[in-house]
């Protein structure tokens, strides 16, 4: 046991896969671990390396184990597969592990603090009460619709709509679908409530994170997406450059080349799509008000433009601000206005 240096850890939520080897590569342990007695096993270790794919719970597990000394490195696992030998099972998937986080191409996740995981579940739940709040109005404007009621497009005509519910003297709505539609009503106003308190909640998180008061400076970053990125990205270093950056979260072109000849797509939609969607929503911010207020004191914008639908632009302006963002966050520096701008 004393002679370990690696180890593969295969997490899971009750049995737990240990693959564990000696510097020469030799195998030294392969067992399973109830979740109990997982902490138990590695206090009796010497500090070693430890691999974990990136995954549910791996952050907790990645806090408790370095607490005991060892270092962990967590790994995606779309870059521990390729390890896998004939015969998927758990004891092939830790041995999978312990050879990928010993390779010195590997790429890994930064540990996440409980902060983090806490302001990311703050936006996971403010994210899942917006989903529901359109299936919600989606099922009001349906069921009307199929009375013969309909509204315009947009918040007033969901007001509208409910204003039609509540009129008991309106004989076009059967008395059980007004009960049933003034449920949805009442549903709708609660998850608007809750929304509006997570935003407080948003931005109280930002106002005690001096990253987040800096991200809030850059066009198109608002509170929600720079605690956002705050809470997801622990460690900034770990992407060699914005555009690394900008492609873990999905912004750039997919590739298609061979013998020397480039071939790029579209975007290729990878890594967070929680991010990708802020990113590009705030994008598209600044594009709606420079195109308000003019878009003279943006020139690459002004040309982007002219030649590209806004969409396009939108994705290329996205992509622009999440190199910004990444050099404020890797370098600690603020934003600074550029000087078309600042004129």
């Amino acid at each position: 046991m004393q002679a370990i240096t690696t180890v593969g850890l295969d997490i899971a939520k009750s049995v737990f896969q240990v693959h564990g080897v000696d510097a020469q590569g030799n195998v030294l342990v392969r067992r399973q671990l109830k979740r109990g007695h997982v902490l138990p096993f590695f206090q009796k270790l010497p500090p070693c390396l430890v691999g974990i794919e990136a995954c549910a719970t791996s952050h907790y597990w990645s806090r408790e184990l370095q607490a005991l000394g060892h270092k962990v490195r967590l790994m995606p696992p779309a870059y521990v597969k390729p390890y896998v030998k004939r015969q998927k099972n758990d004891a092939t998937d830790a041995e999978a592990i312990c050879e990928a986080v010993g390779r010195p191409n590997m790429r890994f996740v930064a540990t996440k603090t409980a902060e983090q995981q806490g302001c990311l579940t703050l936006h996971r739940t403010r994210h899942l009460f917006i989903r529901q709040q359109t299936s919600v109005i989606n099922a009001i404007r349906a069921h009307l619709a199929e009375l013969g009621i309909v509204a315009p497009v947009g918040r007033r005509g969901v007001d509208q709509l409910l204003a039609v519910v509540a009129d008991t003297s309106d004989k076009r709505l059967p008395e059980v679908a007004r009960a049933c539609i003034a449920a949805l009503g009442a549903q709708l106003q609660m998850l608007k409530a809750r929304i509006l308190e997570f935003d407080r909640m948003i931005t109280a998180w930002r106002r005690s994170s001096e990253a987040s008061k800096r991200l809030d400076a850059i066009p198109g970053v608002g509170p929600v997406l720079a605690t956002a990125l705050v809470a997801t990205v622990a460690d900034p270093k770990a992407f060699r450059s914005g555009r690394d950056f900008s492609a873990w979260i999905g912004l750039v072109p997919k590739q298609n080349s061979s013998g020397g000849k480039d071939k790029l797509g579209s975007i290729s939609k990878q890594g967070d799509r929680y991010l990708r969607g802020l990113f590009v929503a705030g994008a598209l911010a600044v594009i709606r008000y420079a195109k308000i207020h003019g878009t003279k004191h943006r020139p690459w914008l002004t040309a982007l433009l002219a030649r590209r639908p806004t969409k396009v632009a939108a994705i290329a302006l996205a992509n622009k601000i999440a190199r910004i963002a990444w050099a404020m966050m890797a370098r600690g520096e603020r934003y600074k206005v550029p000087a078309a701008l600042a004129a």
